[in-house]
């Protein structure tokens, strides 16, 4: 049977498998219960105990070797609350979701729920690593079919190209078992997640962030390259790999949509809000959007270090920012990555001229049906007027 079978029919049992899943777990719950979104509260009183794990599960972290682990070496959780911040007043002035956040901003590593060190034995030129939930199963089976593929060789005498998915657990407790069994049966058929034991929430992407560039430090560590990104972008591996043909694994590597000058939102209405206690600076430093980027790969074991001296930041870009600052390193800004879009207006003709995503790098954002479409649209025999030079 070729691969292209193999593929279409292993992606149609896990289709059928999630179908059934929901349809039975939608059955065991009243619908209201289905579909209500679970809200913070309003008042004064914040029940923090669920944000990580239950108190019960406490106990000491390891100690750990100034050398650092050869293996993931968290393998309980201790993560207990901050009580000392609950009887200030300006953190009792801070909405719910901020007070929850800094009551267990110190809980910075937690065990592994499904790894593949694998990934990085052998020759491995590039890494792909995608940021992904456990209810996204059709984003990351897009991304399989699409520019997610494995390369044996990225060409010119370079190692292969790998893919990873990282995740956290279903943010909502109901939805935990359920969805973790279906993700199981995924990784079975494709050994492709990381999935660590903390809550996938807004808030935490600064988790998954630094809980890769461990894993990373301890498992790859003569990965030339990563590329890093969401997983509702497109993205052109053949533009990628052109772009890295005369670059050095050595070099200071960080490349993307570069913000320069960012200011902190303090609209409260806003998603990125952050109250001026949690920064008050008047800017961010230079900072990729995290649609995607790419890294040299001793840069992103460096960057590790630099991440653990700083107190994690709710916004995993800006602190990827912060980090960089700690090191020295400028992120270098290129106009090949679109991080919001080909153009802002999302209307424009543009966000959908297939001639315009055949010479990106990156370009944020798509579902998978739109993933799927433009895929088939740049390879297929397109004829543009004009060739696009980014690279």
């Amino acid at each position: 049977m070729s691969l292209w079978k193999r593929n279409f029919y292993r992606s149609m049992a896990l289709a059928l498998a999630v179908l059934v899943t929901v349809t039975v777990f939608q059955r065991t719950l009243p619908p209201d219960q289905f579909l209500q979104e679970t809200l913070p509260p309003s008042g004064p009183q914040v029940n923090f105990k669920n944000f990580w794990k239950s108190p019960s599960d406490m106990v000491a972290p390891s100690p750990v070797t100034s050398q650092g682990p050869q293996v993931w070496d968290v393998t309980t959780t201790n993560c207990s609350a901050n009580v000392n911040l609950t009887h200030l007043s300006w953190f009792q002035s801070l909405e719910p979701h901020f007070r929850q956040f800094l009551t267990y901003r110190h809980c910075r590593y937690f065990p592994m729920l499904l790894n593949h060190p694998e990934k990085c034995g052998g020759d491995v030129y590039l890494l792909v690593v995608v940021k992904s939930v456990i209810t996204q199963h059709d984003r990351r089976e897009a991304i399989r079919q699409t520019w997610g593929r494995e390369w044996e060789s990225a060409g010119r005498g370079r190692g292969a190209v790998r893919t990873l998915f990282l995740l956290g657990t279903a943010s909502k407790q109901e939805e935990r078992a359920h969805y973790q069994q279906l993700l199981a049966y995924e990784d079975r058929l494709y050994s492709d997640i990381l999935q660590w034991d903390f809550l996938d929430s807004f808030f935490n992407l600064t988790l998954k962030e630094i809980h890769f560039l461990k894993w990373l430090d301890i498992y790859c560590p003569n990965v030339p390259f990563v590329f890093k990104g969401d997983d509702d972008v497109f993205v052109n591996p053949t533009n990628l790999l052109e772009f890295l043909a005369d670059r050095q694994p050595q070099e200071n590597l960080f490349v993307g949509d570069v913000l320069q000058h960012a200011r902190p939102i303090r609209k409260k209405d806003n998603k990125y809000y952050i109250p001026i206690v949690l920064y008050a600076k008047p800017s961010y430093p230079p900072y990729a959007g995290g649609g995607g980027f790419l890294m040299a790969g001793g840069l992103a074991r460096r960057l590790h270090h630099a991440c653990d001296t700083l107190e994690i930041y709710p916004i995993d870009d800006v602190f990827l920012g912060m980090c960089l600052e700690v090191l020295g390193v400028q992120p270098t800004g290129h106009s090949g990555f679109k991080t919001f879009g080909i153009s802002r207006n999302r209307a424009s003709r543009m966000n959908k001229e297939p001639c315009f995503f055949r010479s990106m790098l990156v370009v944020h954002k798509l579902l998978p049906a739109e993933l799927l479409a433009m895929w088939g649209l740049v390879h297929s025999n397109l004829t543009c007027s004009r060739k696009l030079q980014v690279l």
